[in-house]
């Protein structure tokens, strides 16, 4: 794992599933992005006894061929691993009220799916493998022309 100068690190790792259809869309220069909802699960026992789930909700930004690629095989229900950082932005909404939101800048993903899982459409495809699907960081003014 690589330390910054500070020794400080941002990384987000989490194994979940889709849970809406993924959002493809392009910048005004060209570059794809892919919004993701990726649910993850964790159950504990409550004070009665009785098994409480809990569902942890996250939203995952995917930026250029790793979007277009994901775009094109994951699902709603697809399992899938998110290999990231946190990133908090900012923008003013139609009020001029400032407001915020964490996401996960992901740097790496695969499906986790079987091929039989994924169904017809995944036939032939190979999960990108760490690395490969490794994507830069987007320029400040890709990320401030997003519609989102």
């Amino acid at each position: 794992m690589a330390f910054d100068s500070k020794g400080t690190v941002n990384k987000v790792m989490l194994i979940g599933r889709l849970g809406q259809e993924p959002e493809l869309k392009y910048t005004p220069s060209g570059a794809a992005v892919l919004t993701l909802s990726v649910a993850t699960n964790t159950s504990y026992k409550g004070q009665d006894g009785n098994s409480v789930e809990n569902t942890e909700w996250h939203r995952v930004v995917v930026w250029r061929k790793l979007a277009e690629i994901m775009a094109q095989y994951a699902k709603k229900g697809s399992r899938v691993y998110v290999e990231g950082k946190l990133a908090t932005r900012s923008w003013d909404d139609q009020n001029g009220v400032k407001r915020y939101t964490t996401e996960i800048q992901a740097e790496n993903m695969q499906l986790l799916d079987s091929r039989s899982d994924a169904g017809a459409s995944a036939a032939g495809y190979e999960p990108p493998m760490p690395g490969d699907a490794h994507m830069a960081e987007p320029s400040i003014e890709e990320g401030d022309d997003l519609p989102f």
